[in-house]
């Protein structure tokens, strides 16, 4: 190491950091050069709990992988689940899987663009975003009785159907969150501060971000066109969708796909409302579970895979997730080398690190 170098730690406690994990930062005067990470501080072995609980029973665990996304991960258990029994969803429940997971996104980017604005010193902007994230919450709690953790769903379907006119009440929620995000839209996108602190910052190419196995928005704002909603599991298969794609690869780029993603969700909440036909809400399932299965779903921050073994009995054999964030802490390492110091606390929110997902 030369006499220069001096060694930094960046966390596990840090302002911007909601969670934790620890960077050690090697610096040249004020410039990054190394960044080593060390993860391991929340370790639940949730995945271990498929030993003892039931195969029903591992819905709720699967959900509180996470408090953000956590019907994401609710349907992706069940959706591998459904996979191996060979159950097929009722239509209705494959739109309402869509309409939880588009309010969840939205409330997710929200949350997201809230803590970067506090990044920035932008207070007013983190006070907006927050208030408008309210109401989407609001929403949740008024159509599953529960804020973030909603539990709805369940394999086989889901728990609880949403009335005509809370429906309704969604439209008018989607209309007025992309009315106040297009009052907010310039002062996050064009403003002089945050253009100076994230555009050509922290880029990572489109080969890069393929070869190391980028997630969700970061993967999109280096130009990858990859979404795993694409692919058309739940009611995605019934609904018109785009990924939204830039190719800067820089945290500016980055910042604009989480941003335009919610106009797009509010898109799919309002079609999957006009498309949602009558009907049941989940089928009964019989016996247990047998064989492998592999599930992709679009979380907010990325794709998150589920890969589950069955051997005939309650219990399953193996669980094991693997998140956006954990497929993205490559990709930020990259970033690193090359930026000053004060930079770091943008790079790492532009990824929107969840370390309770990614440690489980």
């Amino acid at each position: 190491m030369g006499e220069r170098r001096t060694v930094i730690p960046f966390g596990p406690q840090h302002p911007v950091l909601p969670e934790p994990i620890q960077l050690k930062l090697v610096l040249e005067d004020e410039k990054v050069v190394e960044a080593l990470p060390q993860i391991g501080y929340i370790h639940r072995g949730l995945e271990r709990l498929v030993k003892v609980r039931d195969f029903n029973q591992m819905v709720f665990v699967a959900e509180r992988i996470c408090g953000i996304c956590s019907f994401q991960h609710a349907m992706s258990y069940c959706l591998s689940i459904e996979r191996l029994m060979n159950i097929e969803v009722p239509e209705r429940a494959d739109y309402l899987r869509v309409i939880w997971s588009e309010l969840h996104r939205v409330h997710s980017h929200l949350l997201w663009l809230g803590l970067m604005a506090d990044a920035f010193g932008f207070e007013a902007m983190f006070m907006e975003t927050w208030k408008i994230r309210e109401a989407v919450v609001d929403m949740l709690e008024a159509t599953a009785g529960s804020r973030v953790i909603i539990s709805t769903c369940q394999v086989g379907g889901v728990r609880r159907d949403i009335s005509p006119e809370l429906l309704q009440q969604i439209v008018k929620l989607a209309d007025d969150v992309q009315r106040r995000l297009k009052a907010i839209e310039h002062s996050i996108l064009n403003d002089y501060t945050i253009k100076k602190r994230t555009v050509d910052k922290g880029i990572i190419s489109k080969e890069q971000a393929w070869k190391l196995g980028a997630a969700g928005p970061t993967l999109r704002g280096s130009g990858v066109k990859w979404d795993a909603r694409m692919i058309g599991y739940a009611g995605y298969k019934y609904l018109n969708f785009e990924p939204v794609v830039e190719t800067a690869g820089d945290c500016y780029a980055r910042t604009k796909v989480r941003f335009r993603e919610m106009f797009a969700a509010l898109d799919l909440l309002r079609q999957a409302i006009a498309k949602i036909p009558a009907g049941e809400i989940n089928v009964k399932v019989k016996g247990n579970p047998e064989g492998e299965a592999f599930i992709q779903v679009e979380q907010p921050r990325g794709e998150v895979t589920y890969t589950v073994k069955a051997n005939g009995t309650k219990n399953l054999e193996k669980m094991h997730v693997r998140t956006p964030t954990f497929a993205n802490i490559p990709a930020f390492l990259t970033m690193l080398p090359g930026c000053e110091l004060a930079d770091v606390p943008v790079l790492a929110l532009t990824i929107d690190p969840c370390i309770s997902c990614t440690e489980r």
